[in-house]
């Protein structure tokens, strides 16, 4: 595990987020050391569901995506769930949040249906990146080279496939942080 004491990790998401995509990081990069920060698109608190429709917790937030300066965090990660990835896709902010992360250079960690999100917002062309197989096709309609791999690292950008490719993508999260 690496020490990422001093690092700032952000989260977005919304209502019906994947619940494992979201706990699962936030909880292993904060016993790596980092301060991480939940943000939805509302501002309000999250459902997150498990497989889209049974609801499990309510996760408390920081703010809005809109709130969310990408000066202050060092890395964005980007959980799935079909309607959480649905309604980040849509949203300007959330949309603008990741052009300037990417723009940065910084590391920018999307799972499952995440990419909708990098899609949308003009990111995926050219890229090689992974997502929940039943994108493949609009990752490559959008210009990006899809692997069906369980973590897809190409610079800044980190992608995996579902939640059993969780503890792959906490790893490349916090290998691209240690460096």
């Amino acid at each position: 595990m690496a020490d990422l004491t001093g690092r700032t990790i952000a989260i977005i998401a919304s209502d019906f987020v994947e619940e494992a995509e979201l706990v699962t990081p936030r909880d292993a990069l904060r016993e790596a050391g980092a301060r991480v920060v939940v943000h939805s698109v509302s501002g309000d608190p999250i459902q997150t569901v498990e497989g889209d429709t049974e609801k499990k917790q309510v996760v408390e937030v920081d703010g809005s995506v809109a709130d969310l300066d990408p000066d202050t965090v060092d890395a964005l990660v980007v959980p799935g769930g079909t309607v959480n990835a649905d309604h980040l896709r849509t949203d300007e902010d959330a949309q603008q949040l990741v052009r300037s992360v990417d723009e940065a250079g910084k590391p920018l960690a999307v799972i499952c249906h995440g990419p909708w999100l990098l899609i949308s917002a003009g990111l995926a062309q050219g890229r090689r990146l992974t997502s929940f197989p039943s994108l493949a096709d609009d990752v490559r309609n959008a210009g990006g080279d899809w692997a069906d791999e369980e973590v897809v690292v190409d610079g800044n950008l980190i992608t995996s496939r579902n939640p059993d490719d969780l503890p792959a993508f906490v790893e490349a999260i916090e290998e691209s942080l240690a460096s």
